[in-house]
């Protein structure tokens, strides 16, 4: 296994520390004494132990967050004291952005050539923010002569901040940065697949000066566990989620107790669409990217392949041709193209959808198993390529959060745009094609937050990213974010006698 030294190297240090939970500035075991393992997916052996949070620590986490909001420093700091804090964390992250390669690879499975995005794509988030604690402003509005009117933003108070299991390192920063940058106070629930690079990271906050209570981890399961407990808490003023769509659904019910804000970014079903015009052989290699990058398990994975009938035989013989030749192993091994989903239950999901596919007649192009030999202890997924899909199909309309791509061929703009639409789910979508009257007509018929023009997958901090229909609502990134983290104050100030 060709493993570079360096990453071999890097974690050991802070895997060998015992895990536990930040809160308060301290790091505690849960109250109830329980515990669970993290597991590597490569091999299924135990990575770390780590506390089960619960009610009891949930309530500890809210109330240090509320000392800390109502009468800590974080809120006395000056915007740009804050932000030095930022900054200080993001330098602290980028610094470590072997160690956080690796823990991401161990505890998520994807190729170490994906995780090493993790630090950087994290700490440049950090410093994003970081930019916006200082420019964070109200308005004067002339409503009446009579009188002085104007606005103030300002923060929402205690956030709840539950994160998924698919990018554990740059999920805290998105949910992490426009928080702390707006002034609020945070707890932050990790998915309990990948606890690790969130609680490294709360070490370096406090490293970086953020005050005792002002980011607080709670590890632990969500239905019926920590989750729950901070979404249906009455003391917590926001929660924002990223996960599934039928979670979300259940985070929205929570918070009706108290009416808190809520944010959710949920799932996806992208449609890829690619015109006998495009770029064929750029259209392929981001198709492939778009449905077996972090073995598929992205929210906005383009798991829907349309294509113009007239390329399709010649863009599937090539496609299938690449995808038989993708290595699959271990996230380590430096070969390694496709690593392993994150879990057992996961793998097991993902090859149920296969027998469904099958028994409503899709073609399996290529994969559509577990791989055995050395690779059988770990939950791997071959990339698996379906031809033959009509869009009302449940691996058209459902998402499966894996490595399984549905190939639908369309003949008309209209068609296709259509079929793009016929679905729940808004998150995102892609057009390949060099004329751009269709480039822009697809991309305001497509009903999705973020549609992508010859070319898949680009993000960046200024740009808002979230979803129309089951895929949520509210902008995560870009200036958007900054909204769902504070409350707008109007203010009247009487002139006249």
């Amino acid at each position: 296994m060709a493993i570079v030294q360096e990453q071999e190297l890097s974690c050991k240090q802070f895997l060998s520390r015992p895990k536990k939970m930040l809160i308060d500035g301290k790091w505690v075991e849960a109250e109830s004494g329980k515990t669970f393992d993290t597991l590597n997916p490569a091999n299924a052996e135990v990575l770390a132990t780590i506390p089960e949070g619960g009610k009891a620590d949930i309530d500890k986490a809210v109330n240090a967050a509320r000392k800390a909001f109502e009468h800590g420093p974080w809120r006395k700091k000056t915007a740009a004291e804050r932000a030095h804090c930022l900054y200080k964390l993001a330098d602290l992250i980028e610094e470590r952005s072997i160690e956080f390669a690796q823990l991401e690879t161990l505890d998520n499975g994807k190729p170490l050539k994906e995780s090493r995005f993790a630090a950087p794509t994290a700490a440049g988030i950090f410093r994003y923010y970081a930019g916006w604690a200082t420019k964070i402003e109200g308005e004067t509005i002339n409503a009446n002569n009579s009188f002085f009117t104007y606005t103030l933003r300002e923060p929402i108070g205690v956030v709840g901040l539950i994160i998924p299991w698919n990018f554990p390192t740059s999920m805290v920063a998105w949910k992490l940065g426009p928080a702390l940058a707006c002034g609020n106070t945070a707890i932050l629930k990790p998915a309990e697949q990948t606890p690790l690079t969130a609680l490294y990271v709360g070490e370096l906050a406090l490293e970086a000066g953020i005050p005792e209570g002002v980011v607080n981890i709670v590890t632990g399961f969500g239905p019926n566990g920590a989750g729950e407990f901070l979404a249906s808490h009455m003391d917590v003023d926001k929660v924002a989620f990223t996960g599934e769509t039928a979670t979300g659904r259940e985070i929205l019910k929570s918070s009706l107790g108290n009416l808190k804000r809520v944010s959710l970014e949920l799932g996806g079903k992208a449609p890829n669409i690619v015109f006998a015009d495009a770029d064929i052989n750029a259209a392929i290699n981001n198709a492939m990217t778009g449905i077996f990058y972090n073995q598929g398990q992205v929210c906005c994975a383009g798991s829907r392949l349309f294509l113009e009938k007239s390329i399709h035989d010649e863009f599937m013989s090539k496609m299938i041709e690449r995808t038989n030749k993708m290595r699959q192993g271990p996230g380590l091994d430096e070969k390694t193209d496709i690593g392993p989903v994150v879990s057992k239950e996961q793998q097991e999901r993902i090859l149920n959808y296969v027998n469904i596919a099958q028994s409503e007649g899709a073609k399996l192009a290529c994969g559509g198993s577990a791989p055995g030999g050395d690779l059988e202890k770990g939950y791997y997924v071959k990339p698996t390529i379906f031809e033959s899909v009509n869009n009302n199909m449940r691996i058209a309309q459902e998402e499966i959060f894996g490595p399984v791509l549905a190939v639908i061929p369309f003949s008309t703009i209209d068609e296709v745009t259509e079929q793009a639409n016929q679905i729940a789910y808004g998150l995102s979508g892609a057009v390949w094609t060099q004329d751009v009257k269709k480039a822009h007509k697809l991309a305001a018929g497509i009903k999705a937050g973020t549609i992508w023009v010859n070319c898949y997958n680009k993000f960046d901090p200024s740009m808002p990213f979230g979803g129309y229909k089951m895929s949520g609502y509210g902008r995560e990134l870009g200036k958007q974010a900054i909204e769902l983290y504070t409350n707008i104050k109007s203010v009247w100030v009487n002139l006249g006698d």
